[in-house]
């Protein structure tokens, strides 16, 4: 649980009213990188894809999405398979490291979304969109929060998941089968993609709504509450 302590600081000329230590160690330590690994596996999957920029027999074989070389990793399949693979592991480790401390901490009860939270997300979408007032708050993370986080960790999930499925498409085809095959693995694969960027363009959304001191309390831990 997060302790918080009082401050009579002036930081920028205002006065901190509190300061809170709101990230652990390990949760900063997998955020950045999964930042930095979700950077590289985007920009070197988008390469990958510029080889056969379609979906197989269930879409018309006809380039779908010409996809700018300059905004791609790894200038050629090969090299950008390298980057891809090679990241992929730390993104897994990364993930892996997270759940299990998320998990054997405790720590996953301030980020889980569960039942009751399901009556705060409207309020909340509301309040971001200046059409209500902001809900009252007894929690670390609003609803609206607790669910797009856990969506993200579902959405790594899957990332994974369809990504063994077209790494080793016969080895694993049990895997690519629950998939729907590995022309729909590599499908399911591109729209996780582009789910996960939708997330991460929202989280930074809420980073510069919350203001600068969210986004320190994600290098630091500590969050400070200036009047």
């Amino acid at each position: 649980m997060a302790a918080q302590t009082l401050a009579a600081d002036e930081t920028h000329g205002h006065k901190v009213r509190s300061t809170q230590y709101e990230h652990p160690y390990m949760v900063r330590l997998c955020h950045w990188l999964n930042a930095v690994s979700l950077f590289v596996l985007a920009g070197s999957g988008l390469q990958i894809f510029r080889a056969f920029p379609s979906f197989g027999a269930k879409i018309p074989q006809k380039d779908l999405l010409h996809w700018p070389k300059a905004l791609a990793i790894g200038g050629w399949l090969g090299g950008a398979l390298q980057w891809h693979l090679t990241f992929a592991w730390i993104y897994l480790a990364t993930g892996l490291v997270y759940v299990g401390y998320e998990l054997f901490s405790g720590n996953y009860k301030q980020v889980l979304f569960v039942r009751r939270d399901v009556s705060g997300v409207l309020p909340m979408v509301r309040h971001y969109f200046f059409l209500g007032p902001k809900p009252l708050q007894n929690e670390s993370y609003n609803p609206l929060q607790k669910q797009a986080y856990t969506v993200a960790v579902i959405l790594g999930l899957l990332s994974v998941l369809t990504g063994l499925a077209l790494w080793k498409p016969v080895q694993l085809s049990w895997l690519a089968w629950l998939l729907g095959g590995f022309h729909w693995a590599r499908l399911w694969h591109f729209v996780t993609l582009w789910a996960i960027v939708a997330f991460v363009f929202g989280h930074l959304v809420m980073v510069v709504l919350h203001g600068w001191a969210n986004f320190m309390s994600m290098l630091t831990g500590w969050k400070k509450e200036t009047e």
